[in-house]
């Protein structure tokens, strides 16, 4: 970690003193507090919620921001141009930093040569080369996975689709987080005897006719929790109304804006969950020691209305809940 916060609290215990005797006159305070940098890849519900539950936790554990800690957010809007800079910034000016999904942990990590980092959202740690292994990170980072159980996903979609056949899978081809999803899907549709088209984008701006296209021969597409596709699930809701072809996989707030069925991890309790772990670095723990961890707390989310209109059973799912 760039900065003991131990040491830290000794040099300024040390500065109040002096400040006392030269500048009694002087009303700002200064007592230092650890300062935690935040890059989010993108908004989104899935990475908002995140952040947002890494916030509530610190808080739950004692550090309050403005008071205990002083949190610095940014976020870099999917722009891959603005992410060197930011992360720069960030490592440079803050004692710890969290990286919001993968691409925002990679750039931090790239930044950073001592100054602890720690990740949320991030699929693969060990394939995205942020950690050596999830038990031995043994390096500057470590944090929180939201790896999916696509076995689950497979499983819930036997269950509610028995008769499909074919499954088409779709994807950013930039993002090794869904990378590393489908080649899970893959392998399980296929043991399924399920046929799988793939198709991969490199912006929203494909995803309209990439879906439109797999659903003329596929009787269900596949998605996983990709930064991409989930700021475009508007435009496959609407796709899968028209086609009657269900969109599952991806994460409860995909579900919620159009998907049909997730089976995946609370991304706030995801960001409670790397608080704690953020806190034992704060309190001096060695970073590269700290054991990555996989998501606590996983849900299955149902969309009722998409059901309805794609006239699809889901009360198989619901008592799964």
């Amino acid at each position: 970690m760039k900065k003991s916060w131990k040491t830290i609290v000794t040099l300024g215990a040390a500065s109040l003193l002096l400040a006392a005797c030269s500048q009694s006159g002087d009303k700002t305070s200064s007592k230092e507090v650890p300062q935690i940098g935040i890059l989010q890849y993108v908004e989104h519900e899935s990475l908002t919620a995140a952040r947002k539950g890494f916030e509530k936790g610190l808080a739950e554990e004692g550090y309050q921001d403005g008071e205990d800690i002083k949190i610095a957010y940014e976020n870099a809007q999917g722009d891959q141009a603005n992410l060197q800079s930011i992360s720069e910034k960030l490592v440079s000016d803050n004692d710890l930093v969290l990286g919001i999904a993968t691409p925002a942990a990679q750039s931090l990590v790239t930044a950073s040569s001592d100054t602890s980092i720690l990740f949320t959202a991030v699929t693969d740690p060990v394939s995205a080369k942020l950690v050596k292994t999830m038990k031995t990170p043994d390096g500057v980072a470590t944090g929180t996975s939201d790896m999916s159980p696509v076995d689950e996903q497979v499983k819930l979609i036997q269950k509610v689709l028995p008769n499909a056949k074919k499954v088409g899978i779709m994807y950013t081809t930039s993002e090794r987080n869904s990378e590393v999803q489908v080649e899970e899907a893959e392998k399980l549709f296929k043991k399924a005897d399920i046929k799988v088209i793939k198709k991969g984008i490199s912006s929203t701006n494909d995803v309209q006719d990439t879906a439109k296209s797999l659903m003329k021969d596929v009787d269900l597409i596949f998605v996983p929790t990709d930064n991409i596709i989930a700021s475009a699930i508007p435009i496959l809701r609407d796709l899968s109304k028209e086609s009657k072809v269900p969109v599952v996989g991806g994460s409860a707030d995909m579900v919620g804006e159009g998907l049909l069925f997730s089976y995946g991890p609370d991304y706030e309790k995801l960001g409670e969950q790397t608080a704690k772990m953020a806190v034992k670095v704060l309190e001096g723990e060695d970073v590269s020691k700290l054991s990555a961890q996989y998501p606590e707390a996983l849900n299955v989310a149902v969309n009722d209305d998409m059901a309805k209109a794609l006239d699809i059973d889901v009360s198989g799912i619901e008592k799964d809940k």
